[in-house]
């Protein structure tokens, strides 16, 4: 019997962990030129700690802690990191591993382990590329952002130039089931769940970055990254 979507994603990063942790290796040139989202999402994702005092911060699918690293240099008080790989919380140990008691990172299914408290903010990035039940997973987002606090998430969209590229490379070649969003479905998704005030900060050719809160912090609103 073949297996279904969400095992196949598991399988992929179980199994190949370490060559795609290499692909947001985002400081070499040829990434920087042709990856620019990497750049944006990390760049969001600090400023957006930044805005805040210490916060404690939720990193779903953390993967290999890439962001994690850049997000607590920039201020994060506690950080949990929550994936199903353990190849690449392996990888987060040692990347983050400096940064000693303020890390937590959790082998586990985000929908199904209990966490304790709630978040200033919720990092999903490069997570609903993969889901094929996203409202479900906002929803488990919402309940765990505090009243104060924000999410931060990517969302793939469609393009010819890239799209075609995407869905051999993953889906054919990969065997890894992906899929993209629209502005107005994602905006829909976050109001449904009770974030209603969501920022569009910056659109590439091939997705978009998201802010969705409650309602707007007392910090104000993160610098937006250059596109």
């Amino acid at each position: 019997m073949p297996a279904s979507g969400p095992e196949r994603v598991r399988s992929r990063f179980r199994d190949k962990a370490r060559a795609f942790d290499d692909l947001y290796e985002d400081e070499r040139p040829l990434v920087k030129l042709l990856r620019p989202g990497l750049l944006r999402r990390r760049q969001l994702a600090s400023d957006t700690v930044r805005s805040y005092s210490s916060p404690r911060v939720l990193d779903v699918a953390c993967g290999s802690g890439r962001i994690g690293e850049f997000v607590l240099e920039a201020g994060a008080g506690h950080y949990v990191g929550i994936d199903f790989s353990e190849p690449m919380l392996a990888l987060a140990r040692e990347r983050l591993g400096r940064f000693a008691d303020r890390v937590e990172l959790i082998e586990a299914d985000f929908h199904e382990t209990p966490l304790e408290g709630r978040f200033d903010v919720v990092l999903a990035l490069g997570l609903f590329d993969y889901l094929p039940e996203p409202q479900r997973t906002i929803a488990r987002i919402a309940e765990r952002c505090a009243d104060g606090g924000c999410v931060v998430a990517s969302f793939p969209a469609w393009s010819w130039v890239k799209g075609p590229i995407r869905k051999v490379r993953y889906e054919w070649i990969g065997d890894c089931p992906i899929f993209d969003y629209t502005v107005q479905g994602v905006e829909e998704m976050f109001a449904t769940s009770g974030l209603p005030h969501v920022q569009i900060p910056t659109r590439g050719g091939s997705g978009f970055l998201a802010i969705a809160a409650r309602r707007p912090h007392a910090g104000g609103e993160p610098r937006a990254p250059r596109a």
